[in-house]
């Protein structure tokens, strides 16, 4: 384990970077109640895209489009915090999801897919010939939901995404979802574009999917909030 001033002194230099990277755009990272806005409305500073299709702003939100690929954050790797995702799908249902521990900066669409975890956008898998493993607020193929309190088109949706060490926690408009632990029994790959079991790290990038023009989201808030107990945000990967 790294010494606790190391850690610390990332965390500063993390800060002080992504506040500059704000400043010279004219967008500050926002804190307010204890939440930091990673994106502010305006544009994509501090995403980027990979694989295909692509992301815009409009009307002050995040929008997808085009085909399969993910929107990522660049500021540093996310761990003992808790992630907010204010979303709207487009049509009554639509397909997306919000990936987290990533284990490296993505280069293409589909390791995020393979050795990350999607939290899933999708009230209705059934329509898709897939299951409970795939409804909103699971990890991907990976857990069934507690509940089931996804919100159709235009309704918004509210989801807390928390990453307490190995364990993650996910509610969805204030009901809880999942709760999961590294380590947890899983079911086995159904289909090729599952991920591959097994251990995600602590800390790792998180994203955001588009999955094609017919299943359009609109994300008009991504924010993170340390834990009480650990106020860091980790911008390395612990193994």
């Amino acid at each position: 384990m790294k010494p606790l001033f190391y850690c610390l002194n990332l965390c500063v230099v993390l800060f002080i970077c992504t506040f500059k990277s704000g400043a010279q755009n004219g967008s500050p990272a926002s804190s307010e109640n204890g939440w930091t806005q990673l994106f502010d409305g305006k544009d994509l500073n501090g995403w980027r895209q990979v694989g295909p299709g692509s992301h815009l702003v409009k009307d002050g939100m995040i929008a997808s489009r085009g085909g399969m690929g993910l929107l990522y954050c660049t500021k540093g790797k996310f761990s003992n915090c808790i992630i907010k995702v204010v979303y709207q799908m487009q049509k009554s249902n639509s397909n997306s999801g919000v990936f987290i521990r990533i284990p490296l900066e993505p280069r293409e669409a589909w390791m995020p897919v393979f050795y990350g975890y999607e939290v899933q956008i999708d009230n209705h898998p059934e329509t898709s010939n897939e299951d409970e493993y795939h409804v909103t607020g699971t990890l991907y193929s990976l857990t069934k939901p507690l509940s089931k309190p996804g919100k159709p088109g235009p309704e918004w949706n509210t989801m807390e995404i928390t990453l307490d060490g190995p364990r993650t926690i996910v509610y969805l408009n204030g009901e809880k979802v999942t709760d999961y632990k590294e380590g947890d029994p899983t079911p086995e790959r159904k289909f090729d574009f599952e991920p591959y079991r097994g251990l995600r790290p602590l800390a790792g990038y998180i994203g955001l999917q588009n999955h094609g023009d017919d299943d359009i989201v609109y994300f008009k808030e991504v924010a993170f909030k340390p834990l009480p107990k650990d106020s860091k945000m980790i911008d390395h990967w612990q193994d």
